[in-house]
């Protein structure tokens, strides 16, 4: 028997009552654009489209029944109209990614391996919701680390920074979005945050899972 599938899932005998839904995706790529992490070169920008952490936080709260005053609702949304605005304003995208598990960290950890360059973020940068940051304080948790359901990671060339940028806050799922971070060829393979209070330190992939896994 042959399993041809892009996702498989593994689970205990009788617990997924026989039950099993897959879904499949099916597009056209466009003409000239070439999207790969392997394209990134130094001086290109890293967008953001927006708060960090909403999705993981509203499930951890959700499942360990925690009370805050502040709600936090996942942020699961489609992101295929967003990804085309930005590859139509920016024609020179180098990457798009999403960042689900492990969170910004690591998927931008992700892109500097593959590419052999180095990626420097500016945390004053990066949009935080502030419920999510007092969670994340409260549980000993980085926001960068917590998983995206509604949030598009792209690079792109310095001179399309800024239409990517504009072409995201037009788009109604990125109208927090923000330009975090540049390229750049050392500390290769490394990607380094510049703290809020002046200092830097590296920020690494995910090691371990400090929320429940939901797929």
């Amino acid at each position: 028997m042959q399993v041809v599938t892009g996702d498989t899932k593994v689970v205990p005998r009788g617990k997924a009552d026989r039950l099993f839904i897959n879904s499949s995706g099916v597009g056209l790529v466009r003409e000239g654009v070439s999207l790969s992490q392997r394209h990134v070169r130094p001086g290109d920008r890293v967008l953001l489209s927006g708060h960090v952490g909403d999705h993981g936080m509203a499930v951890m709260l959700a499942r360990e029944a925690l009370e805050l005053e502040a709600e936090i609702l996942s942020d699961t949304a489609p992101l295929h109209g967003l990804a085309a605005a930005v590859v139509t304003a920016a024609p020179g995208t180098r990457c798009l990614k999403d960042p689900t598990r492990g969170g910004v960290a690591t998927s931008l950890n992700e892109i500097v391996r593959q590419s052999g360059l180095g990626i420097t973020v500016d945390e004053q940068c990066i949009p935080v919701r502030t419920a999510v940051r007092g969670a994340c304080e409260i549980l000993g948790i980085d926001p960068l680390h917590i998983a995206n359901e509604g949030k598009l990671l792209a690079v792109v060339p310095p001179d399309e920074a800024g239409a990517a940028l504009a072409a995201m806050r037009a788009h109604p799922l990125g109208a927090a979005a923000a330009i975090i971070g540049e390229v750049a060829a050392e500390p290769e393979g490394m990607v380094v945050l510049k703290t809020g209070i002046g200092g830097s330190r590296v920020l690494d992939m995910l090691v371990g899972d400090p929320l429940p896994r939901i797929c």
